[in-house]
């Protein structure tokens, strides 16, 4: 009889650790609510104990989707942090506290300082105080994969007594490769069933040597109830095992795993491009199941085959794993439907019949204006729309600009309004892109140093699309900034405003933070 195989989604957790992924408020409710529709198990929400914003982003998501969808948040071995996670999910149905801590010699000798037998009693007191608060606790072992064997058993084995529901094996570093990880997971499936069957083995996979979903899969071969996976694999350093990559590894082949996952695989596609909007980070185009090339073939041979019979060549079919590479061209005589239907193709929830309508009279007076409206526009128009209702604080918008690029003395004019105050500046600069940014600069007020910018191309032909991402400093800390246009300099003045008005969301948030306090 075939397993169900328990998916625990932490995009909003380990996938917004890497550098420029930090998504406000906003863009990670949408990304839970397409979680929720894409079905996963359990959403790792955050790390609540890191800041009050992540801690108020979890509880939100707790309130938002916590009706229907497990929800857990990290915390280290100590009670401040058990404490933190508790009351932002205590409001979900299902909540799950999530302890971590490391169980191999070069954790316990360099990062606790700290002998064996503390180590273990510092996890065993931290299950301990949690399961007074919920009835459901999982433990992660960190650094797994490099622990000594009998320790790392003596450490899952007093947690479960302790009262443990769920035991995490993380490759951490992504040290493992698939027959020793699989063999891990045998042996402790073996004692852990003759210790309490009741509790469920579950794996954290990273991807530093590239196997993290072969690791994966090899752990549910041999006895894994529960994998810890996200969108696009994103995730520290080389990223995590891909959701995608293991749920179809597991669909397609389940004769073989005979085991199978609750995902709605048609969300899919749809879930791997809200990750890429809002965190700005492409996929690869020959990414399995979600790259753009991942269903096209060029190859004359595979061409041919492919016209005679699909399975020729593919395993599996597009429609499986919700791709469409149509773009859906709008305008004012569109309907409700249509654009309804090019919101949702990217992830973004219209449940909201309200919040929706608003939203489609924002749509009908850029139809109005601009006659054919495409998916970047579409895009801007509900984050714009997003942010607008959901912060009291007055943002930038950029009115109109102007760009003379010469080899001279290149310059940027430049309207910008905010709230009803609008403002009007030109500068010169090294370039077209750092007179704009300049000028800009100079009309905000604010010291930032732009450190990466990127132009990416997202479609060909004469209104060919280009996507500007940048990543700018203030005060210290990073901001990243995304837009899209058939125009790239009109894409990289919104990108700049965009992580400029990113960085006053944070000051007004902080600054109610202390208000509070």
């Amino acid at each position: 009889m075939n397993r169900q195989i328990i998916v625990l989604d932490t995009t909003l957790r380990d996938g917004e650790q890497v550098p420029g992924a930090k998504l406000n408020m906003q863009q990670k409710l949408e990304m839970a609510e397409q979680l929720k529709r894409l079905n996963v198990d359990i959403i790792e929400a955050g790390f609540p104990a890191s800041s009050r914003g992540d801690f108020e982003a979890v509880q939100a998501i707790a309130k938002k989707v916590g009706d229907q969808v497990g929800i857990t948040a990290l915390a280290r071995a100590v009670k401040t942090d058990i404490d933190a996670v508790y009351e932002s999910i205590k409001l979900a149905q299902n909540p799950l506290i999530h302890i971590v801590l490391g169980t191999s010699n070069i954790h316990l000798d360099k990062k606790f300082n700290r002998s064996k037998e503390a180590v273990l009693q510092m996890g065993v007191d931290a299950v301990k105080y949690a399961k007074t608060l919920l009835p459901h606790v999982q433990y992660s072992t960190e650094d797994a994969s490099r622990s000594e064997f009998e320790y790392l058993w003596s450490t899952i084995e007093a947690v479960v007594k302790a009262g443990a529901t769920m035991i995490n094996v993380p490759d951490t570093v992504g040290y493992a490769v698939p027959e020793e990880f699989g063999d891990l997971i045998r042996r402790i499936n073996e004692r852990l069933k003759n210790l309490n069957d009741e509790v469920i083995l579950s794996v954290h996979c990273h991807n530093d040597l590239g196997m993290a979903t072969a690791n994966t899969l090899s752990a549910i071969k041999n006895g894994a109830d529960k994998i810890e996976v996200t969108i696009n694999g994103l995730g520290e350093r080389a990223g995590n095992a891909s959701l995608e990559e293991v749920v179809m590894g597991l669909k397609v082949r389940e004769a073989f795993y005979q085991s199978y996952t609750n995902i709605q695989t048609t969300e899919l596609h749809r879930s791997s491009r809200l990750v890429t909007y809002l965190t700005g980070l492409d996929v690869q185009v020959n990414k399995a199941i979600t790259g753009e090339n991942a269903f096209a073939h060029s190859s004359g041979i595979h061409q041919d085959g492919l016209l005679k019979d699909k399975q020729v060549y593919e395993i599996m079919s597009p429609e499986e794993v919700g791709a469409d590479s149509m773009e859906l061209i709008l305008t004012a005589r569109s309907g409700r439907h249509a654009f309804k239907n090019a919101v949702e193709r990217m992830g973004f929830d219209t449940s909201g019949n309200e919040d929706f309508e608003k939203l489609f009279e924002r749509f009908l007076a850029l139809a109005d204006s601009k006659k054919e409206v495409y998916d970047h526009d579409v895009f801007y128009l509900v984050t714009n729309h997003r942010t607008v209702e959901n912060t009291s604080v007055m943002l930038y918008e950029l009115v109109s600009f102007q760009v003379i690029s010469n080899d001279l003395h290149p310059t940027a004019s430049v309207t910008l309004k905010k709230g009803e105050d609008t403002f009007q500046d030109s500068a010169v600069g090294d370039g077209p892109i750092d007179a704009l940014y300049t000028v800009i600069k100079n009309m905000v007020g604010l010291d930032v140093q732009l450190k990466d910018y990127k132009i990416t191309s997202l479609s060909r032909g004469k209104d060919a699309i280009g996507r500007v991402n940048i990543r700018m400093e203030y005060e210290g800390k990073a901001y990243a900034g995304r837009a899209m246009d058939t125009d790239i300099i009109k894409a990289s003045a919104h990108a700049f405003l965009n992580a400029i008005n990113a960085a006053l969301l944070e000051a007004e948030q902080e600054k109610q933070e202390m208000a509070a306090t």
